[in-house]
């Protein structure tokens, strides 16, 4: 129930933060409670990746790509992640999950999820990346229709170094399974 409650808010406070335009950050606070820990009581690892959902999550409904996606039979969809842990959330503690979405490379948008401490730390970042599946022509499309269709005019700024050596090591990865050969079943 709590994944619910969390996204009910989002939802109910979408006004109140403004409509997210590409290039915005999504920011969102939270605050680690008894249901998202592990034994070592601190932020379980499962619940960074839902809760870089809800940031997603916020930017999808802001931006109006729900609405849209819902018209045009879309669905958005992930691809993979990569999530690295420097410092730990203790039960308890505040946090916010800065989401930005400002990079893409075809039909693949790249997300940054930063998990960032109230003294302004970084306790994780997930990088994502996903896709617009549009279920009637059956083919994910170019991230630049799905901009345009929102009514937006913005250039994706260029990868990173380490942006560009994820969205590789994703891609291969995506390969060699689609190909049948994973590394050892």
């Amino acid at each position: 129930m709590y994944v619910w409650g969390r996204l009910m808010r989002i939802a109910l406070t979408q006004k109140r933060r403004g409509p997210f335009r590409a290039g915005d950050k999504s920011r969102l606070r939270f605050r680690c409670l008894p249901t998202d820990i592990d034994p070592n009581m601190h932020l379980n690892n499962a619940r960074y990746m839902m809760l870089a959902d809800i940031g997603r999550l916020d930017i999808f409904l802001r931006s109006g790509l729900l609405g849209l996606a819902r018209k045009n039979n879309w669905g958005p969809m992930m691809g993979g992640v990569q999530s690295v842990y420097v410092r730990e959330i203790k039960l308890w503690r505040a946090f916010n999950v800065v989401t930005t979405m400002d990079t893409w490379k075809g039909t693949q948008v790249l997300g940054r999820h930063h998990f960032v401490l109230d003294d302004g730390s970084t306790a994780a970042t997930l990088m994502t990346t996903a896709g617009v599946y549009d279920f009637a022509n059956r083919r994910f499309l170019d991230i630049e229709e799905v901009v345009s269709a929102l009514g937006q005019q913005i250039n994706a700024r260029p990868l990173d170094e380490v942006e560009t050596v994820f969205m590789r090591s994703h891609n291969a990865l995506r390969h060699r399974i689609k190909q049948g050969r994973s590394n050892r079943q």
